[in-house]
């Protein structure tokens, strides 16, 4: 069996914390300490995750961006995309873009 080294720290928290922890260890009968170490190990895990209310404020606004249509023609944008894949060949722009 695999032991993990442990390492013993001071952190202060909030009453309400202290409850919630203490709330969960008695319901799933471990100690507060796994507790802590298995709720800072989900946390971790979803760092950098996006939460439901994030994801679906994202995708109001994707969707109100699509339902808004183009801003610009599409002959335009096409001639623009032609410009960008020749200078690419050609080893990239000869002058300055437009706006600089």
């Amino acid at each position: 069996m695999l032991t993990m080294s442990k390492k013993k720290v001071t952190y202060t928290l909030d009453e309400k914390t202290v409850g919630q922890i203490d709330r969960a260890a008695r319901y799933l009968r471990i100690p507060k300490s796994q507790v802590v170490r298995e709720a800072v190990g989900e946390y971790s895990a979803n760092l950098g995750r996006l939460s439901e209310e994030e994801r679906e404020r994202m995708l109001k606004i994707l969707d109100d961006h699509v339902a808004a249509g183009p801003t610009r023609p599409r002959e335009e944008v096409e001639q623009e995309l032609r410009d960008i894949r020749e200078a690419r060949r050609g080893g990239g722009r000869r002058t300055p873009s437009e706006g600089s």
